[in-house]
């Protein structure tokens, strides 16, 4: 929300009154507490009569992370709901002063606050250079009145204030020279956010404006540190946008909290948050496979599930998961999880057939009832659904006639919606895609008293968490997946997550790259998207495309709505495509386990954004049209009908995975790509272990490996070890290869003499002896 009316003066309709002056700074047992009042005070003791008064906290929640909470009137009733975050207690700090000023120390991060009787400013520092900081104007109360006031006033009196029709509470954070902005969660526009306005509003909109489905209030910079808005509510930023030198966020009430976190790289600030957030825990290794759905209004029953599921055996592309979209469910019955038993007859046995031919099955649930269900009034009757001020439920003819909202908040509630996902993991069900949850209202009552405006957001963590949880009780840790749309801070621990409804067109392939980008720069470590997009037909042209790029992430499957995404409903040659990126990615799993490791060990995404992956280089911050696939293969999307790429590959000599081809950076290059190829490049000195004829996600990841190193030359003279893994359980055995030059050849010596593997450099084979191999550059 903006404020302000040019630089001078106040936006019609808002009072404001700013932080001016550091009146006291005192130790307290947590850190630093600071008085800031809004005029000047200088030795007259009348002069402190009245207010604005602004208390500001510094803390630590964690080594290298300072909490900020700014209060204009302290003491309000808060009823939650609250981000659920890893704060230790304990977390070691200093407190110092210089030259008159007083700063708090966490870890490499420093809290500076100028002196009592100075301007007031707060100053974050790291690293010996100052990352950002507020100062006066930047921290502000703001009234919203109904009345018309005296626009030239500089602050406003506290009778003004309490008489407003609405307060909000407004930091902004000073942004540096050529400094980049980016995260907030999924974002469809520009990859760099300098220069947006972004609202923290979950909204079921698709994928082509500024609404999401996945707010998260937190971005970081090139400049090596990261800022967290610890509100569930509707926070509101100003990215450069209203002042341009500074990041502005705001909410309403008369608290503001938020958390700086230290780098000093991109990979380090998001290592820090989603250690405060929670991590992506360990998905099973079918998740990684080739995901096949019936799609969303097509007219499906046995008979049509048999045909796909066949119809990919027949043609000989690897299936893993087969997904039943919305109509497995009776018309206008949604979601009470009954099989519309006139289109599926015996649901187990369809089931049991599914897992006899190796496949996993999932079944479309979202959170809403439909009236005309008989559920609904055991719902109600139970008081399980959200509720109007009368106690009556709330009701909407949005999505299903008379819909009701399951109320999360509700232990009872919780436990009622399980036992019903209970009797579909009975039949076989092996997960659920949780659709939905965006459009929580916000003139209800829930059950634990909760403020319905800041639920909104939140809803959707306590949807995925039930589910998430429920699924990880009855399978056992690491065997549990979902599929959701909808997410807010901490929905990374429930994964996997997707784009959400897009359109059939490469224009839809690229905003949903970028928005998957952003989610990566937000805590996520895992996503996918409609292959072939959501809305429309894709054509044979389109679909080959979104084929190779979605085989190339980290999740993949085939869906749509009006029409199918078998890949011979376009022509025989999409069976071609897709059976070759397919068996590509099968081919790369010793390669994403190590990739999903990373994610749930550390926080880095398994799908980054290049300038996470290259902070440095200057040509890598703009990049929205290509990324990293783990440490070191870079995909460059064909998003262009006559095949061209324009992309860019850093310092060093990269080679093309599926050519051979090899591009010295740092470099922009154009080439034109036929359906069976696209910009996979390989990092400088890259070891990739690959299993070349895998057809499934079971098994061994190492046994039968070949190790491809790339571009020998680039290996450090010591040589470099490479850490892979046996599968993608959390407690999977680990194996280490040291490769490293040995003036015209490569050697590799493995940790366990005992497996059976491959080196290889080129076109060139080592032969494996006692754990040991070498090749001929």
């Amino acid at each position: 929300m903006k404020f302000s009316d040019g630089y001078w003066r106040v936006r019609e309709g808002f009072t404001a009154a700013w932080a001016r002056q550091t009146y006291s700074v005192r130790r307290v047992d947590d850190g630093l507490r600071v008085l800031a009042s809004a005029g000047l005070v200088h030795g007259d003791r009348g002069a402190t009569l009245g207010g604005p008064v602004f208390t500001v906290s510094l803390s630590t929640p964690a080594e290298g992370v300072i909490r900020v909470v700014e209060e204009h009137y302290r003491g309000r009733v808060d009823n939650g709901p609250h981000f659920r975050l890893n704060v230790d207690e304990n977390a070691p700090f200093e407190i110092f002063e210089e030259d008159g000023a007083t700063g708090l120390r966490s870890g490499d991060l420093e809290a500076v606050v100028s002196a009592p009787g100075e301007i007031f400013s707060l100053d974050f520092r790291s690293g010996g250079k100052t990352l950002t900081g507020t100062s006066y104007k930047g921290l502000g109360v703001y009234g919203e009145r109904l009345r018309d006031f005296d626009r030239n006033r500089t602050h406003l009196d506290p009778e003004e204030v309490s008489g407003s029709s609405r307060n909000y509470m407004r930091e902004q954070l000073r942004l540096g020279l050529d400094e980049k902005v980016y995260g907030f969660g999924e974002r469809f526009g520009h990859f760099v956010k300098n220069g947006q306005t972004v609202e923290m509003w979950n909204s079921d909109a698709g994928t082509s404006s500024d609404a999401v489905y996945k707010e998260i209030p937190f971005y970081w910079t090139n400049k090596g540190y990261g800022v967290f808005v610890n509100h569930p509510e509707d926070v509101s930023f100003e990215v450069g946008s209203e002042t341009v030198g500074k990041v502005q966020f705001s909410t309403r009430g008369e608290r503001l909290e938020y958390y700086v976190i230290a780098g000093p790289e991109p990979k380090d600030v998001l290592r820090r948050y989603t250690a405060l957030t929670g991590r992506a825990p360990y998905l099973p290794s079918w998740s990684y496979g080739l995901w096949l759905t019936t799609s969303f209004l097509t007219d499906y029953d046995d008979d049509t599930v048999a045909g796909f599921v066949d119809g990919m055996r027949d043609r000989d592309i690897p299936l893993s998961v087969f997904h039943y979209d919305c109509y497995w469910l009776r018309p206008y019955h949604w979601c009470d999880f009954e099989w519309d038993g006139d289109m599926f007859h015996d649901p187990r046995g369809t089931i049991a057939e599914h897992h006899r031919k190796g496949l996993k099955v999932c079944v479309w649930i979202n959170p809403y009832l439909s009236s005309v269900s008989p559920l609904y009034d055991e719902a109600v009757d139970g008081g399980y659904l959200i509720r109007l001020a009368d106690g009556s439920p709330y009701a909407t003819d949005f999505w299903q006639p008379g819909m009701g909202l399951v109320d999360f908040t509700n232990p009872e509630a919780r436990e009622w919606y399980c036992s019903k996902l209970g009797k579909l993991l009975d039949m076989g069900v092996d997960c659920f895609k949780t659709d939905f949850g965006e459009s929580a209202p916000t003139d209800v009552v829930y059950h634990d008293g909760s403020d319905p405006i800041a639920m909104h957001n939140y809803y959707t963590y306590l949807y995925n968490q039930t589910v998430y949880r429920y699924l990880e009780q009855r399978q056992g840790k690491g065997e549990a997946v979902l599929f959701a749309r909808s997410a807010t801070v901490g929905g990374q621990q429930f994964p996997v997550h997707w784009g959400g409804d897009c359109e059939s067109s490469y224009a839809a392939m690229a905003e949903s790259l970028r928005g998957g980008l952003s989610l990566m720069s937000s805590g996520f470590g895992f996503w996918a998207h409609d292959i072939g997009g959501f809305e429309g037909d894709p054509g044979p042209d389109l679909y080959k495309r979104w084929v190779q790029f979605g085989l190339l992430s980290t999740h993949s499957r085939l869906h749509g709505s009006k029409t199918v995404r078998v890949p011979w409903a376009f022509d025989e040659e999409s069976c071609d495509v897709l059976r070759r990126f397919t068996k590509l990615k099968l081919s790369l799993l010793p390669y994403l386990a190590r990739g999903s490791q990373q994610v749930s060990e550390e926080g880095v995404p398994l799908m980054r954004p290049m300038a996470l992956e290259f902070p440095h280089d200057p040509a890598a911050q703009y990049l929205d049209r290509q990324y990293m696939l783990g440490d070191d293969l870079l995909v460059a999307p064909v998003f262009s009908p006559d095949g061209t790429v324009e992309y860019y590959v850093p310092e060093g000599e990269w080679t093309n995975y599926l050519t051979g081809e090899t591009v010295v950076g740092p470099k922009w290059v154009t080439g034109e790509f036929d359906y069976m190829s696209l910009p996979l490049m390989v990092r400088p000195g890259a070891v990739i272990a690959v299993q070349e004829n895998r057809n499934d996600t079971e098994g061994d990841l190492l046994d039968d490996a070949t190790l491809k190193v790339f571009s020998p030359e680039a290996l450090a003279d010591e040589g470099k070890t490479v850490v892979l893994r046996r599968g993608f359980e959390e407690d999977a055995p680990c194996v280490e290869f040291h490769v490293r030059r040995v003036g015209s050849t490569v050697e590799a010596t493995c940790s366990d003499p005992t497996l059976t593997w491959t080196l290889a450099c080129g076109e060139a084979r080592g032969v494996v002896e006692s754990g040991k191999a070498s090749v001929m550059i």
